[in-house]
């Protein structure tokens, strides 16, 4: 059986994408129109097989390839590789060894409280500019984010690393290499000298905390960079490991932070509430110890159906390596299977009123009864986020510090409009007035 889609045009369905608002919102119309499994032209790659069913998705869920195409905008970045593509038996092993740093509890708990630190001067900052405007949340959680992923990446601990530093270098090779992917035009011709300067900057950063890796394999410095010397990867390799985990963990956290603090300024009973658990399990305390987020389960379900209305990545896609049956169709390998994150979390067969905010539909006994990857904002299968637990760690530590301290309320006047940059981005920025709580 022939799946369903639009016809083929031959600018390879660049227009189609413009013309629905972006790639991030072009699934949504195939799927509309089309149903759960739509044939389509993904621009760079060609034809593409999207699939919105949760159930389907199962089938898919082995796969161990990402095609290449999507991905040649990192080439540049990496020395040794590009690390998104990595063949399955390269990737496995390194996956394993991200996962076991960046998902581990000790990890998480050793980091903690410089993370902590981090928040709450975020916090300090908007109550003492309470009163004065309203402040643009993706802006400024973002680069929080960043900090933490450095922190974290390069340890913090290295004297001679200047943090800021640190954050405008990736900043500004992350500006170039995304504006090659998207083709903007360069407003500087020198932007690409200062990209390749950024770069050579991070690198040497890296190095810099390597050599600091004592021969005795105890490191303070580094968790991440400590677990690659002694597993033996070489020097290239560890510098494209930072990088890629820099690039990944950039916007991902700030922006999920930021449709969150949207989504409870539209919503006031569920601020209310967020707040009354917050001052429940905190009492006095400012923060959280890293043991307090357990025990936050309103504050949980309230970020969970945040990245399900507005999932940071808005999509993926893998590559099939041999014939697929996907319900009554057979995808021949080498085909590119379409993850539209955004689609699947609004698929109204699986969530009643999706557009709606609810909470509530994270509750242990409705998580049950859905279908598995229904909700997949880290991806899915072997190729999903190795930082999806450490990027939930680190939101729900900054929401919880936020939220503790202060309300927020939308900027009167002001449209929020997501788009696609990478993640899923509020075009105009997302801007609102915090408010001291009593």
């Amino acid at each position: 059986m022939r799946i369903p889609g639009p016809d083929h045009e031959e600018d390879g369905g660049l227009r189609a994408v413009a013309a629905a608002g972006g790639l991030h919102r072009y699934p949504l119309r195939l799927h509309d129109t089309y149903g759960p499994v739509v044939r389509f032209q993904l621009p760079g790659v060609g034809e593409a097989v999207s699939v919105a069913d949760p159930v389907l998705l199962e089938a898919t869920a082995h796969i161990d390839k990402r095609p290449e195409k999507l991905f040649t905008f990192l080439d540049p970045l990496c020395e040794a590789g590009n690390l998104q593509v990595l063949p399955a038996d390269e990737h496995t092993p390194w996956r394993r060894l991200l996962l076991a740093v960046l998902a581990g509890r000790p990890a998480h708990e050793r980091h903690f409280p410089r993370f902590t630190d981090l928040a709450r001067e975020l916090a300090d900052r908007w109550a003492a500019h309470a009163g004065s405007g309203p402040v643009e949340l993706q802006k400024e959680l973002t680069a929080l984010s960043l900090r933490m992923i450095c922190e974290f990446a390069l340890g913090g601990a290295d004297a001679d690393t200047d943090a800021d530093r640190v954050v405008t270098a990736f900043e500004e090779v992350l500006t170039e290499h995304l504006g090659r992917l998207y083709q903007v035009p360069r407003a500087d011709p020198r932007s690409a000298q200062r990209a390749d300067a950024a770069l050579a900057y991070l690198r040497a950063t890296v190095d810099r905390v390597v050599a600091a890796h004592r021969p005795d394999g105890r490191t303070d410095r580094s968790d991440l960079i400590g677990a690659l010397v002694e597993a033996g990867h070489s020097p290239a390799r560890i510098r494209d490991t930072v990088m890629v985990t820099l690039l990944a963990a950039h916007h991902t956290t700030g922006v999920a932070v930021s449709w969150t603090l949207h989504l409870l300024g539209r919503h006031p009973d569920a601020a209310d509430r967020v707040a009354a658990e917050l001052d429940r399990v905190l009492g006095d305390r400012a923060a959280p110890d890293y043991g307090d987020l357990r025990r936050l389960p309103y504050l949980d379900m309230v970020l969970k159906e945040s990245m399900r209305l507005f999932p940071p990545g808005p999509y993926g896609a893998r590559e099939t390596t041999e014939d697929l049956t996907l319900g009554p169709y057979e995808i021949p390998a080498g085909t590119t299977v379409f993850y539209p994150f955004w689609a699947v979390h609004l698929n109204p067969g699986h969530w009643p009123d999706p557009q709606r905010f609810d909470p509530e539909r994270f509750t242990p006994r409705k998580v049950a009864e859905r279908p598995r990857h229904a909700y997949i904002p880290f991806g899915i299968g072997p190729r999903s986020c190795e930082g999806a637990a450490l990027a939930t760690v680190e939101a729900q530590l900054i929401l919880a510090v936020l939220l503790k301290r202060l309300r927020f309320s939308p900027a009167p006047g002001h449209e929020v409009t997501p788009t696609e940059r990478f993640v899923l981005w509020a075009r105009d920025g997302i801007w609102m007035t915090a408010h001291p709580r009593a």
